[in-house]
C-alpha cells in the first residue's frame, strides 16, 4: 500500500499543529485546536502542567507493564507504577476528555502523537542509571511495550470519536543523533554507540506495520532520514523547514514523488507578528521549482505546521500560528506556481 493511499483526504487547507499547546487548560486547549484546523486537528499537549504531561512523560504513561518515575536526572524505568505514572495517565484522560467534547460528531481526520521507540530509548534512564539506548534488549521491549500501548490508546480513541479517520504521528527528534552516535551518556562525558540504520529501521517498521493507520514521523533536527523513514512505512514526514539544505533535495523529491507527504514546518513557533502567509510557503514553491516537481501535487503532498510545538509561545500567539498555518496551507492550494 502506498503512502498516497493510506494517507486521509483532507477536506480544507492541508494545515495542522505539532502537538503541544501553552497553558494548562485542556478544555481550551481543544477549543483552540478544533476551532482552528477545521481539516486536520489534534490531540493537544499541555507541558505547562509539569511531569508527565511533558512529550516524554506523557509517552511513558501509555506503555504497557513498563513504568518511569522522575529523577533529579529526568526519567528513569522502575518497577512499579508510582505517582509520576498515574498523573502522566490522569493527565491524558483529561486531555481526550477534553478532545471528545469538542469532536461531536467529528467525521474526518484526527492527529494524535506520541513519542517514538528512539527517542524514549535516548531519553530515559535504566534502574542502574544509563540511557535505556546503551541496551539493544531495553529497546526492544520499549518498542514492544509502546505498540501495545499505542494499540490499546487508539482503540480508546475509536470509542470516543468514532467517525475520526486517525492519524499517528510519531515523534522522533533524537533519531538522527541516534544513528550518529551523538547522544550522551548518564554521564554526559561520553557519547553512545551509534544505532545500525538496519535495525532502526526495523524497529520502526515493527511499530507502524501493525497499526493499520497512516504514521508521520516527526523529526525537528537536521539530516532527516527520509529513505529509512519511508521503508519503515512512514506515509509523511514533518520537519523544520528552516534546516532543509540542498542536500536534502533528492530524498525529498523522492519521496513526494513515492505519495509521502511533507509535513514543512514554516511558521515559527515563538517569535515576532505574523503578517504573510504567502510568504510563509515562499520556501516550499521554491523547493517545488528546484525539484521540477509538479506544481499541482503542493496541495495533496503538503500540510503546513508550525516549526515544533507551541508549549512556549502566548496563548494569543499560539492561535496565531496555527490560523496562520491554514492560511499559507490556502495560498499553496490557490497559487500553486
Amino acid at each position: 500500500m502506498s503512502a498516497e493511499s493510506t494517507f486521509p483526504q483532507l477536506a480544507g487547507p492541508g494545515a495542522t499543529g505539532i502537538g503541544s499547546m501553552p497553558g494548562t487548560d485542556a478544555r481550551e486547549a481543544a477549543k483552540t485546536v478544533t476551532g482552528s484546523l477545521e481539516a486536520l486537528p489534534h490531540l493537544p499537549e499541555l507541558p505547562d502542567r509539569g511531569p508527565g504531561a511533558d512529550m516524554v512523560g506523557r509517552s511513558l504513561g501509555l506503555l504497557v507493564e513498563l513504568f518511569a518515575r522522575v529523577e533529579p536526572s529526568g526519567w528513569r524505568f522502575g518497577d512499579h507504577p508510582g505517582r509520576d505514572t498515574r498523573r502522566a495517565r490522569s493527565w491524558l484522560g483529561e486531555d481526550l476528555d477534553a478532545l471528545e467534547e469538542h469532536t461531536q460528531g467529528w467525521t474526518g481526520p484526527l492527529k494524535i502523537q506520541a513519542v517514538g521507540p528512539w527517542t524514549l530509548a535516548a531519553s530515559v534512564e535504566l534502574q542502574r542509571g544509563e540511557k535505556a539506548l546503551a541496551d539493544p534488549g531495553a529497546v526492544r521491549d520499549i518498542a514492544a511495550s509502546l505498540a501495545e500501548g499505542l494499540r490499546l490508546h487508539l482503540a480508546d480513541l475509536r470509542r470516543r470519536i468514532p467517525g475520526a479517520q486517525l492519524v499517528l504521528q510519531l515523534d522522533e527528534p533524537s533519531l538522527p543523533a541516534v544513528l550518529s552516535a551523538r547522544v550522551p551518556t548518564a554521564s554526559g562525558w561520553q557519547r553512545l554507540r551509534a544505532v545500525d540504520r538496519q535495525v532502526a529501521e526495523e524497529t520502526l517498521r515493527s511499530l507502524i506495520g501493525p497499526l493499520d493507520l497512516p504514521v508521520i514521523v516527526h523529526c525537528c533536527a537536521a539530516d532527516v532520514p527520509l529513505p529509512l523513514l519511508r521503508r519503515a512505512g512512514a506515509a509523511g514526514v514533518s520537519l523544520d523547514f528552516a534546516l532543509l539544505t540542498e542536500r536534502d533535495d533528492d530524498a525529498i523529491g523522492e519521496a513526494v514523488e513515492d505519495g509521502t507527504v511533507l509535513f514543512a514546518g514554516v511558521v515559527p513557533a515563538v517569535g515576532p507578528a505574523l503578517s504573510d502567509p504567502a510568504g510563509s510557503v515562499s520556501g516550499v514553491r521554491t523547493l517545488w521549482r528546484r525539484l521540477g516537481l509538479d506544481p499541482g501535487l503542493l496541495a495533496r503532498r503538503v500540510v503546513v505546521t508550525p516549526s515544533c510545538g507551541l508549549a512556549g509561545a502566548s496563548p494569543a500567539y499560539a492561535r496565531l500560528a496555527l490560523s496562520h498555518s491554514v492560511t499559507a496551507a490556502q495560498s499553496l492550494a490557490d497559487n500553486p506556481e
